[in-house]
């Protein structure tokens, strides 16, 4: 005879026996970000009573995000760009002293191996019609004001249509990229082009998530910088045009106040002010 008399499993018994699958773990920290994300999944399927077709409509979007995934483009980076974790990881990992230059985020079009240029040197290899090329000119600093000697800027930014180089085959690899690095006085020029408003790949499922839910994949016109410097914190940032549409939109949620500048002359002046490292 069957006995009907015991506990039907609960949500949270379950998961407390998931849970506990985890105490033996050899890497504390790896159990706690494991934890901790079973906890929010269990509690977030629980929330909004996912159903069975909902769940395997993220399964599918998420294989197909893998799916997109190649050298030359990171369909992972620009899903978190899109729901804003990008951003959220950027401001716990680098808390802007006061004083110091803020972060943005990275981006999923950063190539590694740009060229390294001189100073002064334009990154433009393949000029467009309707290029407005810009100067940008000025210092690193450290918080006490002293220029910082052998600060690296890495730059990239799209050419005047709207494309980063590994998004069109008309362009030269490397089109808009270089690596710039500074001397005793901390100043860098770079001649590039004025940004311009560009989509981001809507054809994925980042845009799917974003189009069914009524917003654009637009970004302001911006050129991105990763700065470095020995025994400073580096700092993944943007500068954009002032003039720029879709600031207060932008569809990656990275748009600074102190980060926003006058692009429409022939030169644009920002320094870069970079936080020291504890000493060790």
């Amino acid at each position: 005879m069957t006995d009907n008399s015991a506990q039907a499993m609960t949500p949270e018994a379950h998961l407390a026996d998931v849970l506990a699958a985890y105490d033996n773990s050899p890497n504390p920290r790896l159990a706690e970000i494991t934890t901790s994300l079973i906890r929010h999944l269990h509690e977030f399927v629980v929330e909004v009573g996912l159903t069975r077709e909902e769940w395997f409509a993220g399964i599918e979007a998420l294989t197909r995000t893998g799916q997109m995934c190649d050298e030359e483009r990171q369909e992972f980076i620009l899903l978190s760009d899109t729901i804003g974790v990008s951003m959220l990881v950027e401001m716990i990992n680098h808390v802007a002293a006061e004083g110091s230059t803020e972060p943005t985020v990275f981006g999923p079009f950063h190539v590694e191996g740009a060229p390294h240029r001189e100073m002064s040197d334009s990154i433009i290899t393949d000029p467009m019609d309707g290029d407005h090329e810009v100067a940008y000119i000025g210092r690193v600093l450290g918080l006490d004001g002293r220029p910082i000697e052998g600060a690296t800027l890495d730059v990239w930014e799209t050419a005047s249509n709207g494309y980063y180089d590994v998004q069109d085959s008309g362009q030269t690899p490397m089109n808009m990229r270089g690596i710039f690095t500074t001397g005793s006085d901390g100043r860098y020029e770079i001649r590039g082009i004025r940004p311009v408003p560009y989509q981001i790949p809507g054809d994925g499922p980042a845009g799917d998530l974003l189009f069914e839910n009524g917003r654009h994949n637009w970004r302001p016109g911006h050129m991105h910088f990763v700065v470095a410097a020995p025994d400073h914190k580096t700092v993944i940032t943007h500068l954009f045009d002032a003039a720029s549409d879709y600031l207060a939109s932008d569809a990656v949620f990275g748009v600074r106040d102190s980060l926003i500048v006058d692009m429409s002359g022939d030169c644009c002046e920002y320094d870069f002010v970079l936080e020291a490292l504890p000493a060790a």
